[in-house]
C-alpha cells in the first residue's frame, strides 16, 4: 500500500473535469475497498474542491428561475440543476471522508467512499441526460452555495453530519417523490428510473449520516436528538418546512420527532 487515502481523497477533490471527477471517485471508493490505500491521513483536504472551469457560478438569488411548463428548455434547466447537486454531493462524500476518517474510524470513512461513488453515478446517468437532451453539465448557471454547509461545518463532524446527509439529503427524499411524478407524467420513463434510483439510494445516505451522527453523540455523551436540532439551528442557513416525506426520511433513520419540532 504506497497511496494513503487521504492523498487519494484530495486527488478526487482536486480534480476539476466533470467525468474525470467521476472516474477519480469510483476509484478511490474501489481501491480503499480492495486494500490498496493506507488508512493514513498525512495530507488536509482542500478548503475548496475543483470544478469544471467553465462553470458559470451564480448566487441563489440570481439564479435564473425555471419554468412550470413542460418545453425542452425546462426540461434541460431541471437536470441541469440536479446535475449540479449530484456533482457537488460527490465532494461533499469525499470531504466527508478525508476530512473527518481519523477522528471517526475506517467503517464511517468507508461508508462515506460509498455515498461518493454512488452519487458518481448518479451523476454520471443525469450528464447522459443531459446528452440526450442536447446538453451538458456546464451549458446554464450554477448554485455557487451548495458547498457553503461543507466549509461551514468543516470543524466538527456532528454539525456535518446534522446539516449535510441529515438536512439536505433528507430535503432531496421530500421534493424527489414529487418531481418524479411530473417527469413521468410527462412520458420521461428514462428519466423516472434515474430519479427512482437517485430516491432509494438517498434514503441509505440518510442512513448513513444518522447511524454516524447517533456515534458522534455518543463520543460527547449527548443526546442524539436534542444535539441534532441544537447544531441545525446553529449551522443551518434556511429553514426546515414541509410538506416531508416522513415514510423514507423514518426509512433513513430520522424520525418526525426530531426534525417536526423546529420545522
Amino acid at each position: 500500500m504506497s497511496t494513503s487515502l487521504a492523498g487519494a481523497i484530495r486527488g478526487a477533490l482536486l480534480t476539476g473535469e466533470a467525468r474525470e471527477k467521476v472516474m477519480a471517485a469510483r476509484r478511490v471508493a474501489r481501491d480503499w475497498r480492495l486494500g490498496r490505500l493506507a488508512f493514513e491521513f498525512d495530507v488536509a483536504m482542500p478548503d475548496q474542491p475543483a470544478w469544471p472551469a467553465g462553470l458559470e457560478l451564480l448566487p441563489p438569488s440570481q439564479m435564473p428561475k425555471r419554468g412550470k411548463g413542460g418545453s425542452e428548455r425546462n426540461r434541460v434547466a431541471l437536470w441541469h440543476s440536479i446535475a449540479h447537486i449530484e456533482f457537488v454531493a460527490i465532494d461533499l462524500a469525499l470531504d466527508m471522508a478525508g476530512r473527518f476518517g481519523a477522528e471517526m474510524g475506517p467503517e464511517f470513512t468507508g461508508d462515506f467512499l460509498k455515498v461518493a461513488a454512488d452519487e458518481a453515478l448518479h451523476f454520471a446517468l443525469i450528464e447522459r441526460k443531459l446528452h440526450s437532451l442536447g446538453s451538458c453539465y456546464g451549458a446554464l448557471p450554477a448554485h455557487s452555495g451548495l458547498w457553503q454547509a461543507a466549509h461551514d461545518t468543516r470543524d466538527d463532524v456532528a454539525a456535518r453530519l446534522a446539516v449535510v446527509p441529515m438536512v439536505l439529503e433528507a430535503r432531496g427524499l421530500d421534493v424527489t417523490p414529487a418531481m418524479l411524478g411530473k417527469v413521468r407524467q410527462a412520458g420521461d420513463e428514462s428519466g423516472a428510473r434515474i430519479l427512482e434510483r437517485i430516491l432509494d439510494d438517498e434514503i441509505r445516505h440518510v442512513g448513513i449520516g444518522a447511524k454516524h451522527f447517533r456515534e458522534a453523540s455518543r463520543r460527547r455523551d449527548e443526546l442524539p436528538r436534542e444535539l441534532w436540532q441544537n447544531l441545525v439551528k446553529l449551522h443551518f442557513r434556511g429553514v426546515l418546512k414541509p410538506p416531508f416525506n416522513d415514510s423514507a426520511r423514518l426509512a433513513g433513520g430520522l424520525p418526525r420527532d426530531w426534525y417536526g419540532g423546529i420545522a
